[in-house]
């Protein structure tokens, strides 16, 4: 009513002519309607004026319009704060903490491995877990609290009003609330779901810019992922960013370098025959030797080679070393790890296939091991791959089975000759009897479908003793034999004889 008198107003006064403006008016149903309004007035026939009044319907535009604001700071599968908005509300809460010296908690929360839930189940599945996800997120925090969605899997939290202790509760009662409540997949199976989350305190005694903090809570969180997974970690004065990046960086060099100047070197650790002790193959284990003549472990830098784009390069220099390896010792079969990057690669098999062939070795007495979660990445890249190992005439062992997404099905549908038992499931037997019945049940299942099965960590005669009675074929571990330096095979001489049967192996 206000707005309309006012244009009236106008109309009226001495700038009389074409008035244009917005009201809100009741329609005759009830509702509210939003109308651009054009009032012109022209003389009349007398000394009066004639006004022409033109109302447009501004409705389904304003609409249009709140849902285009509304996308402009929102994410449209969660309805939670995108980047951008979430970036104004981070320097806000920087802004208060300067002015008012209160405290609060930048959480960074991110899925594991949720890749392979997009690459096994379809990106309509991995939305349905974000948004069930978000809604765990939604239910556990306070509406005080800031939530976005900054990237695919990864969602960014501004806990208010908290100190670090109460961040970490937090956190951890989320990741909790996350697994409790595992989504429902296709055909009523629940997909077990975890994150690793990340927190930089915002308070006055760490005076960090937003973009230093995001970086804080992210490496945090890279933490720990590199813990674990399904864990917390927490930054702190002393643990910066720049410091963690440059040597993440250094490490990216020493790798490089290490390529460059062949300063890698293979350990073996036996994998025996349960039945009699017997070496079946032994496992080849990556080192460093590092420029000041170090022995770097694996869990240092093979992560590193992941991130920055350097885990082909290894897995193809550890190929080689095998291929020479089968050459030299004919008395034993070999086994090597895969990396998912390795896997998805069309070239993989090509290449080794061509250096067993200069090498005149038997391709059955290599076994390429693949991790579950690398082999699901892409259960049809997997297939594939896994196939034309199997027609070159290589072995395949299915790594860590019951660690990651994974269930019997990828048995079913790859051709896999051993599976592996997880290593948390087999030292734990003799003391876990839920640990004993989920051993028993990948063993029955594997035999089932007529795959040999390997127990990881077997430490002592207990659990090897456990390990013979289930019937498991291999065994694996510091008690049946630790790793040891494998020394780097030398050039097979020209001409030198093919294949033979392998003799009593030896390690």
């Amino acid at each position: 009513a206000d707005g309309a008198a006012a244009l009236l107003e106008r109309v009226a006064g001495p700038s009389a002519g074409r008035q244009e403006g917005e009201l809100r008016l009741r329609h005759a149903d009830g509702r509210a309607v939003s109308v651009e309004v054009t009032l012109t007035t022209d003389p009349g026939p007398s000394a009066g004026s004639v006004a022409i009044v033109h109302l447009h319907d501004l409705t389904e535009r304003k609409v249009y319009e709140a849902r285009l604001e509304h996308l402009a700071d929102h994410d449209p599968l969660t309805g939670f704060f995108n980047r951008r908005r979430f970036d104004e509300e981070l320097e806000r809460a920087v802004a208060h903490k300067r002015r008012h010296g209160r405290s609060g908690a930048l959480m960074i929360l991110d899925l594991d491995q949720f890749k392979y839930v997009n690459d096994t189940y379809g990106h309509l599945a991995g939305d349905e877990v974000i948004q069930h996800a978000g809604s765990v997120l939604r239910r556990r925090l306070r509406d005080t609290d800031v939530l976005a969605r900054i990237g695919g899997d990864e969602f960014a939290v501004i806990l208010t009003e908290t100190d670090g202790p109460t961040a970490l509760r937090i956190a951890g009662e989320l990741l909790d609330e996350l697994r409790a409540q595992p989504p429902l997949m296709g055909m009523g199976q629940r997909l077990a779901l975890t994150a690793s989350a990340g927190i930089a305190p915002i308070t006055t005694e760490w005076e960090l810019s937003p973009g230093e903090l995001l970086m804080e809570a992210d490496f945090a969180m890279y933490d720990a992922k590199d813990a674990g997974r399904n864990q917390v970690a927490i930054a702190a004065p002393g643990r910066h960013t720049h410091a963690k990046m440059k040597a993440r960086l250094s490490w990216a060099e020493r790798i490089r370098c290490a390529l460059d100047e062949d300063r890698f070197e293979l350990h073996a650790q036996p994998i025996v025959r349960s039945a009699d002790g017997g070496i079946d193959r032994l496992e080849l284990l990556i080192r460093l030797r590092d420029a000041d003549d170090t022995l770097v472990a694996p869990g240092q830098f093979l992560y590193i080679a992941e991130r920055f784009g350097q885990i082909q390069e290894i897995d193809q220099w550890v190929m080689r070393q095998a291929a020479q390896l089968l050459a030299t010792r004919r008395d034993v079969g070999f086994a090597m790890n895969l990396s998912g990057a390795s896997i998805g690669d069309e070239r993989t098999v090509g290449l080794l296939a061509e250096l067993l062939a200069d090498a005149n070795v038997d391709p059955g007495r290599l076994t390429l091991e693949i991790t579950e979660t690398a082999a699901i990445r892409s259960i049809d890249v997997a297939r594939g791959f896994a196939q034309r190992l199997s027609d070159l005439g290589c072995l395949l062992a299915l790594d860590d089975f019951g660690a990651g997404f994974g269930s019997f099905y990828y048995l079913k549908h790859l051709p896999f000759t051993c599976v592996k038992i997880d290593g948390e499931f087999i030292r734990g037997m003799a003391t876990s009897r839920s640990d004993r019945l989920t051993v028993e049940a990948i063993v029955g299942i594997a035999k089932g479908l007529g795959k040999r099965t390997t127990a990881e960590f077997v430490a002592d005669a207990e659990t090897l003793e456990i390990v013979r009675s289930l019937g498991i074929d291999f065994a694996q571990g510091f008690h049946t034999g630790r790793p040891a330096p494998l020394p780097a095979p030398p050039a097979p001489t020209p001409g030198q004889a093919g294949p033979r049967a392998a003799g009593p192996p030896t390690a």
